[in-house]
């Protein structure tokens, strides 16, 4: 039995996709039984539990043969990254209790970096679960390609990128989720010892730049990358709600320095980057 959390998100969903279609038995994790239909169909089981609750975490976890973690994502934690440290504690009570036999947690590129940055969150699960008695693999996935869906608009109506990374000719390793969620597959199918680390990238690194040419091919206009000016980036983010930009400035700010990179040498995807653009524009369309 292979339980996956997360399956409902583009991730996820290819994880247990991918284990259904190597005919693998798959325990889809979601939070209430109306989110579970569509797995429920496609022959899993289904196991209700919220990532707060340890006991109900513990019981979805029970029998497995590998159990994929991912955090809810949470771009606007608070300062002392109260809300993913109770999570991480509590998946951390919850395996060590069902004692699945390996688990594989989604972390990222960066995660060993000992700046404070929105990442944190990931580089604490990683300390934490890092401990855990049973073998464990973190997947460092680079940049989303997907995070590009919030370009197309401007891009489409304005014929411009406003880039958060700079400078605008920096490469970013950047990796579709499709090939995240097909590599969480492989490794929980695979067996190790321990703590393992496996970074992944796509194909090839994008700089913002390459990135405006590609949207600008596929949406049929000319498409100019442009810097968002650093010292506009608190105002912009807070007029957005955010009640605490920071981190996530010092994210940026970690990959336009360089200070977040891959530890190691970093595995490839296949997919291509303006495969996954088509797709966005076509679901925008």
């Amino acid at each position: 039995m292979y339980v996956i959390t997360g399956i409902t998100g583009q991730v996820g969903g290819t994880v247990a996709r991918t284990l259904l279609a190597a005919g693998k038995n798959v325990r889809a994790v979601v939070r209430d039984a109306s989110r579970g239909g569509e797995w429920l169909r496609q022959g899993c089981e289904l196991a209700l539990a919220d990532m707060r609750d340890a006991a109900a975490l513990t019981r979805a976890f029970k029998g497995a043969e590998a159990v994929f973690v991912l955090l809810p994502p949470n771009f606007d934690p608070s300062p002392d990254f109260l809300e993913s440290r109770y999570i991480v504690s509590t998946l951390r009570s919850a395996l060590e209790t069902a004692q699945p036999a390996k688990v594989v947690c989604l972390s990222t590129i960066g995660a060993q970096a000992s700046q404070s940055n929105l990442l944190r969150q990931l580089s604490d699960m990683e300390q934490q679960l890092g401990q855990l008695p049973m073998p464990v693999a973190f997947l460092r996935a680079g940049w989303f390609m997907e995070n590009s869906l919030w370009d197309i608009a401007p891009a489409r109506d304005e014929g411009v990128l406003h880039s958060f990374l700079q400078p605008l000719d920096k490469a970013v390793p950047m990796v579709a989720t499709a090939d995240v969620g097909r590599t969480a597959a492989m490794l929980l199918q695979e067996s190790w010892q321990g703590v393992r680390i496996v970074e992944l990238e796509g194909p090839r690194r994008v700089t913002p730049q390459h990135l405006a040419a590609t949207l600008g091919r596929l949406l049929g206009r000319d498409v100019q990358a442009r810097s968002v000016p650093r010292d506009t980036w608190e105002q912009l983010f807070r007029s957005q709600g955010m009640h605490n930009p920071l981190p996530r400035m010092q994210m940026l700010d970690g990959f336009n320095q360089g200070w977040i990179d891959f530890a190691g040498t970093a595995i490839h995807g296949t997919t291509e980057l303006e495969t996954v653009l088509a797709d966005l524009i076509q679901r925008q369309s």
